[in-house]
């Protein structure tokens, strides 16, 4: 079976995400234009909106986003909600969780879901909340997110909830205040992490997952 040639993939994933984000509303438009303004990039516009279609399709009424500043997740799952159950913020950053907690005052008059945004790491905060209380969550933002989060999965999630972590295949970010060589050192250490993650994941028997090509690399895992 032959592959499909790289420059087709590549047109493939940018005409999707020109697709989704030509749907975004403008609400959600408004506050990714913000966020990125504010020097917070913000994730794929056709995964964000992926992540809420599985949202309704585990039923799910209690979510969690772990992030650093991921307005554009935060803002879809909360629609997904559809104006009822929790929806659980967690953001260790400043910036993050001021954008966040801006965001959900702006939205909390058109939903009567309960919004709570937590500035506090993950590893800090998730092994606080009550087990087996969560449908869905979703990791975004810095490394140290990942493996926090994942330990904490399977306690958290009710059995058939999903976590889905985003950003799984790290691409090294170039900046004029960055060398080269210094941004793949960064990129190195995550990619690092997101493999072991990864292997990790595959090999836990409590969960049935799989990565998929969406945004820069989707993991899907649902607890079994």
């Amino acid at each position: 079976m032959e592959h499909t040639p790289q420059s087709s993939l590549t047109a493939i994933w940018t005409n999707v995400e020109d697709h989704a984000l030509k749907r975004q509303s403008t609400g959600l438009a408004q506050a990714r234009a913000r966020a990125t303004e504010a020097g917070a990039p913000q994730g794929s516009a056709a995964q964000a909106e992926l992540l809420r279609v599985l949202e309704h399709m585990v039923g799910a009424t209690s979510v969690i986003v772990v992030g650093t500043g991921a307005v554009v997740e935060t803002y879809q799952l909360l629609d997904g909600l559809d104006g009822h159950g929790l929806l659980t913020a967690v953001d260790s950053s400043a910036q993050g969780i001021a954008m966040i907690r801006s965001l959900l005052r702006e939205l909390s008059d058109s939903t009567q879901a309960t919004l709570r945004a937590v500035s506090a790491p993950a590893r800090v905060f998730l092994p606080r909340l009550n087990a087996a209380d969560y449908d869905f969550i979703v990791v975004t933002g810095d490394t140290d997110n990942y493996r926090a989060t994942y330990d904490q999965a399977f306690r958290l999630l009710s059995k058939g909830g999903i976590i889905a972590f985003t950003d799984m295949l790290p691409f090294a970010e170039q900046s004029g205040e960055t060398s080269d060589d210094q941004a793949a050192a960064v990129d190195a250490g995550k990619a690092d992490a997101m493999r072991q993650l990864l292997a990790d994941v595959e090999d836990d028997e409590r969960f049935d997952c799989t990565l998929t090509p969406n945004g820069m690399g989707l993991l899907l895992a649902v607890k079994r």
